[in-house]
């Protein structure tokens, strides 16, 4: 499962970019600011809402996976009624196809450095609440760059440079925090590895 922000102006024209062949873009939902849920594509079948990018050790992310795009401009807090029907729809897509909480992520797990959707505003803390998402449990580590690494890479994050990794974790999982690495970085990394690592 990827999470996407469409990054547009609104539902309508989201909607007609991903149904445009032209533009080689497309998902299998499409989530409006108003809680509408339009399915776009079938979701055995696949969909060009990842690119290029990797999770897990794995490429072709178009191809293992069900691409949700919503309708949010990347700025602002997601809208509750998007919220509200985002929730049962992912619930009903896990359990169809057995994937866990760790099998939901962010466009910019996936492809760091080239895409950062859904963004800083969305809450992830809220899907993880009700098993549709993970979030770190609090803990304590030592800051250690290496060990960093290693567990973001045991978590599914592709390789990548020291700041993209930063910056891309905490895109995500710690998105008001700024500057160097810290200890609590670590220990997100880390509860994350032991807890979700593949």
């Amino acid at each position: 499962m990827v999470l996407h922000y469409t990054a547009m102006a609104d539902c309508a024209a989201a909607a007609r970019a991903l149904c445009d062949p032209a533009r080689e873009v497309s998902a299998h939902y499409l989530i409006g600011r108003d809680g509408a849920v339009l399915a776009l594509v079938d979701e055995d079948k696949r969909a060009w809402h990842a690119g290029a990018g990797q999770w897990r050790g794995c490429g072709d992310v178009n191809s293992r996976s069900i691409g949700i795009e919503l309708d949010n401009d990347g700025r602002t807090p997601f809208s509750e009624p998007l919220m509200a029907a985002l929730e049962p729809l992912l619930a009903a897509i896990l359990g169809r196809w057995g994937i866990g909480a760790a099998g939901v992520i962010a466009h910019s797990d996936m492809a760091p450095g080239r895409k950062v959707d859904p963004g800083r505003r969305f809450d992830w803390r809220r899907l993880a609440r009700q098993g549709l998402a993970v979030w770190p449990e609090p803990g304590s580590a030592r800051r250690d760059a290496a060990r960093f690494h290693a567990d973001a890479r045991a978590f599914g994050y592709p390789a990548m440079d020291d700041a993209l990794l930063l910056e891309t974790m905490r895109l995500r999982f710690r998105p008001w925090a700024s500057g160097p690495l810290t200890a609590e970085d670590c220990a997100v990394m880390a509860d994350l590895a032991a807890r979700y690592g593949a």
